[in-house]
């Protein structure tokens, strides 16, 4: 695969240092430019950025500067970190010039012409860019990705999707101060506390599922009839949502039928040997206590899912745990991945079979 030139928008917050942290020593992507705010242009990476993950802000990235957010940045693809505020203004202009946009900001998931995705799910979207382009004008593209909470929920409904049919879902979610930002949710507010409002969390975790599961149509996206409605909470954890959920499926399955689903689910997009790919992206653990932020939220890599606790529940039928790493899977994570899927379906990336000594294979 050709080295592909790569910014990241909002490079000094939370989720924009996930992004760096992601592409140290990325085998697709090389980082050439790390866009900040007004007040941290022209600043060092190293001397701008207050770095949250680890010890150290990674050696590559450090003497880097700090650029403005306007066209002519040198690099092709742009992974942004911005707040919805300011994506909505400055990632259209930059999608216009030619830049690929992968955004994690909300302003777009829901645009009838835009792809919202998370590869495992719905890699199918992709087929949406060049309407786009054409409908806009724009010489690039935006693609988001989900809303952090609602990566996790799509992934567990997506093999009950298709091997019995989803009816309706309840989730109530637990989710993590980092999803804040930095320094997101005052201590006093939070230690020993939880918020049972997070402002346009339900609404985007009863939506956005809806597109994923949905189709496209050549035209726009169909949503998926499934009926959700979501309770969403800031709890006192540092990363990791997790989800309570209960769902109402088809054909009454047993809890064999419904733990063979989950478990034999083989996502189309693992086929690629696309680099953050784990080799499990859905894992259940058994435990009558798991999963746990604490001790799953970085299951395979941080871009899993992990369920447990299924149990019959009396008023849909089943109900479940589940959790995914907001930052990784939820954020930076999966707009890694979804750039993954757009070149290897678009330039034919050289994969090698997971299979030893097999030869490589074509991807188009």
């Amino acid at each position: 695969m050709r080295r592909i030139s790569v910014g990241v928008l909002g490079a000094t917050g939370t989720v924009g240092q996930r992004f760096v942290e992601l592409l140290d020593g990325h085998p697709w992507f090389e980082l050439s430019a790390v866009v900040g705010s007004e007040r941290t242009r022209g600043q060092r990476y190293g001397d701008a950025v207050r770095w949250h993950l680890g010890a150290d802000v990674p050696a590559y990235a450090r003497d880097m500067e700090l650029l403005p957010s306007e066209p002519g940045l040198p690099c092709e693809v742009l992974f942004s970190a911005l707040p919805s505020e300011q994506a909505g203004e400055l990632e259209p202009p930059l999608a216009a010039e030619g830049y690929k946009v992968f955004s994690n900001a909300s302003n777009y998931r829901m645009a009838p012409d835009v792809p919202l995705m998370v590869p495992y799910v719905n890699p199918e979207h992709l087929a949406a860019i060049p309407v786009q382009q054409e409908r806009r004008g724009w010489q690039g593209f935006i693609l988001t990705n989900p809303n952090c909470s609602a990566i996790p929920l799509a992934m567990a409904l997506k093999p009950l999707q298709e091997r019995f049919g989803v009816r309706r879902a309840l989730a109530s979610t637990m989710q993590a101060i980092s999803g804040a930002g930095y320094p997101g949710v005052p201590s006093y507010d939070i230690l020993g506390n939880v918020v049972p409002y997070i402002g346009g969390e339900e609404e985007k975790v009863e939506t956005e599922p809806r597109k994923l599961l949905g189709s496209w149509n050549g035209d726009t996206f169909v949503q998926a009839t499934v009926l959700l409605s979501a309770q969403c909470h800031r709890v006192p954890v540092r990363d990791g949502h997790l989800l309570a959920i209960s769902v109402e499926i088809d054909g009454a399955p047993s809890e064999t039928d419904v733990l063979a689903a989950w478990e034999e689910w083989t996502p189309a997009v693992l086929e690629l040997g696309l680099p953050s790919t784990p080799e499990r992206p859905l894992i259940y653990r058994a435990e009558p206590d798991r999963p746990q932020p604490g001790k799953d939220s970085m299951a395979s890599d941080g871009m899993g899912a992990v369920l447990g606790r299924l149990r019959p529940c009396p008023i849909l039928g089943w109900k479940f745990s589940a959790l995914g790493h907001n930052t990784v899977l939820g954020a930076a994570g999966c707009s890694v991945l979804n750039a993954e899927l757009y070149f290897a379906c678009t330039e034919g990336a050289q994969v090698q079979s997971a299979e030893e000594g097999s030869p490589e294979r074509e991807i188009v």
